[in-house]
């Protein structure tokens, strides 16, 4: 009887050994589960909006007008595109004068202060008192230390290709980005000569686009169905280079994400007693063109790519 109790026992024990041993081969078999952490995302990119300011003589005024609605809407601007006009009044904004300071400084500046009629010799107007004013009023800024990202574009004339000016001398950028062929003197920096950036790009939107602007903000100041008869050489000469810039520009809007159209085809191109009128048709063309801003910024914010 203790013999058949000592074999049970040893049976029991081989028993509950086996059970453990199969239990261990499983455990070793069988991982733990797992857990992989949730992917971390990237924050999303901050979007980048760019203002760009086209060409079109002193019809330019409306540039300030268009100024002053964004920034009462507090529309940021990122980075400034300027051609021609567009990169004067470009520069100051990006130097930090608000809307209302360049209206104050347009009000109180007449031509003389920037025209240096000469004998035409390539040109009516040689084009370096432009450049002095410029400077003179960013206190000798070069470009790249502006407050705001600005880009000046001129025109290669021996290629005809476009150049985006964005540092050095700005004054001298901004002349060579003026110098409308015929009128003005072209402008030799370094070993080459430029003219005005309207002559290729009057609304540099591409130019904007490659410098990564995610939002164009596109003012096109060329386009009008009603122009002024023009009543010198002078005037001739630009409202002809006008109507070709309206031509050039067609493309590059329709890569815009809003265009603004002040309606200053009344203001003659050289004509500086009315810059109240194109400061308000600046005003009033951003105003009809401000749901369809606001409604873009409002989706920026709600995608985080906008404080």
């Amino acid at each position: 009887m203790e013999k058949h109790k000592n074999n049970l026992v040893l049976i029991f024990s081989a028993l509950i050994l086996l059970i453990l041993s199969l239990n261990s081969c499983t455990l070793k078999e069988t991982p733990p589960p797992q857990i992989t952490p949730p992917a971390i995302q990237p924050p999303p990119k901050p979007a980048k909006i760019a203002l760009v300011l086209g060409a079109g003589a002193s019809k330019g005024f409306a540039h300030i007008g268009v100024l002053k609605i964004l920034e009462t809407n507090k529309i940021p601007v990122h980075m400034i595109v300027g051609t021609s006009v567009g990169s004067v009044v470009g520069s100051f904004y990006a130097s930090g004068l608000n809307a209302f300071d360049l209206q104050r400084l347009s009000f109180s500046t007449e031509q003389k202060d920037i025209v240096d009629l000469t004998i035409p010799e390539n040109g009516f107007i040689k084009g370096e008192k432009l450049e002095e004013f410029v400077n003179k009023t960013l206190k000798n800024t070069p470009m790249e230390k502006l407050k705001i990202p600005f880009y000046a574009v001129a025109t290669e004339i021996q290629n005809g290709q476009e150049t985006v000016f964005g540092r050095g001398n700005t004054g001298q950028a901004v002349r060579a980005s003026c110098s409308i062929p015929g009128v003005f003197r072209p402008v030799k920096i370094g070993d080459k000569v430029y003219v005005d950036g309207g002559v290729v790009s009057p609304v540099a939107v591409d130019a904007a686009k490659r410098l990564g602007a995610d939002v164009v903000l596109a003012v096109d100041i060329s386009a009008s169905a009603e122009r002024t008869p023009p009543r010198n050489t002078i005037e001739t000469l630009l409202q002809s280079i006008g109507i070709m810039y309206s031509k050039l520009a067609a493309t590059q809007l329709a890569q815009a994400d809003v265009v603004i159209r002040p309606k200053v085809g009344h203001i003659g191109s050289s004509d500086f007693s009315k810059k109240h009128e194109a400061v308000l048709e600046g005003e009033r063309a951003t105003i009809e063109v401000m749901p369809r801003i606001l409604e873009i910024i409002t989706q920026l914010r709600l995608e985080g790519r906008l404080e």
